[in-house]
């Protein structure tokens, strides 16, 4: 067989509604995109909006949005992880963080939160709606990263990616057409992103976690950079089409990271999230919000939750959110405030 000419797709997909399928070392991949209506003032929509929804689970997309489990702002009220990371990256819109922790923040516009659940904890993300004369567009995507045993109990804890610290590099090929990376996760091209949480899998030195976001024009070349062999890197292209090895790929796909593979986007352009990491290869054992590596483990993690709730919930209502004029913060659990660099906006309440 003639190697350099076997072509560097290994698999190809559907990608389908969200969640996407995804791959070792990753649980769980939504894309989120929703036109939210102008703000009633208390950071919801107008109560006629709401008229005919199934409030406290409404996945419709009608009229091109959806409350999802709120019953008054659109979002997801308290509810428990153990075992597992979210990472939540906020292309447009705000996102309203509390957690049993007593921390609270509010990011979005190119931000990043990457929480590790660990050993348990409860958390609140609402969407607010700040905008009383426009509409409130969002797109997030929220992915699951899992947790190797020997951390599947570390301490809860959280790393803010602010937008100003998220590097965002542009690429011309040899006729001038830009690819534009967002570097969540895992360097390009020397563009090193925050770091993640300390006992993140993509902490590890050897596990070329990356999580990439590409938005390429009409026509536009890169070449995928090359990953250490037993790494998996799956490409999910949501806009547009690519063409790797003169083949046309639309919806998900898994290349082989050890080669340099170019890839073209299609007549209209692409955008692609590019997930990638070396596997944990351990048993999961997954019942909704707790990931383990066995029964036994997640019969634990609800014994514990009935027990102690990870904390409790401190705030005085299932979904917290953090008033109409406030800026995007992060409070610490000890009260420290963090804000976007070069921000200055004082934080009320």
């Amino acid at each position: 067989m003639d190697l350099a000419h076997e072509s560097p797709v290994l698999q190809r997909f559907e990608l389908g509604a969200p969640p996407w399928r995804t791959f070792d070392p990753f649980l769980f991949c939504v894309h989120h995109r929703d036109d939210f209506p102008v703000g009633d003032g208390a950071l919801a929509p107008d109560r006629q909006e709401l008229v005919g929804r199934s409030l406290g689970s409404d996945f419709s997309g009608r009229d091109g949005w959806s409350m999802y489990h709120g019953h008054v702002v659109p979002g997801f009220p308290q509810h428990p992880h153990r075992g597992f990371e979210t990472v939540t990256f906020v292309r447009h819109g705000l996102v309203d963080h509390s957690d049993s922790l007593r921390a609270t923040a509010r990011y979005g516009a190119g931000d990043a939160q990457w929480l590790t659940a660990g050993a348990g904890i409860v958390h609140a993300e609402m969407f607010p709606l700040v905008h009383t004369d426009t509409h409130n567009p969002m797109e997030l995507f929220q992915i699951w990263v899992n947790l190797p045993r020997v951390d599947k109990m570390a301490e809860p804890y959280f790393a803010m990616l602010w937008a100003e610290d998220i590097p965002v590099v542009h690429v011309h090929d040899e006729a001038g057409r830009e690819t534009t990376i967002t570097v969540v996760a895992g360097a390009v091209q020397g563009y090193v992103p925050p770091s993640p949480p300390p006992n993140s899998w993509a902490a590890q030195a050897d596990t070329d976690v990356a999580i990439w976001r590409l938005e390429a024009e009409a026509h536009a070349e890169w070449t995928l950079p090359v990953a250490n062999e037993g790494t998996l890197r799956t490409l999910y292209i949501f806009e547009g089409a690519l063409i790797i090895d003169e083949e046309k790929i639309e919806g998900g796909v898994v290349v082989d990271p050890t080669r340099p593979v170019v890839i073209a986007a299609g007549p209209s352009g692409a955008t692609v999230l590019v997930l990638q990491g070396r596997p944990i290869g351990e048993p999961v054992a997954q019942y909704g919000p707790f990931v383990m590596n066995d029964r036994a483990g997640l019969e634990q993690a609800f014994t514990d939750y009935q027990r102690t709730e990870f904390g409790g919930w401190p705030w005085p209502n299932d979904a917290p959110t953090h008033g109409l004029t406030n800026g995007r913060f992060a409070r610490r659990p000890d009260g420290t405030l963090e804000l976007p660099p070069g921000t200055t906006t004082s934080v009320v309440g």
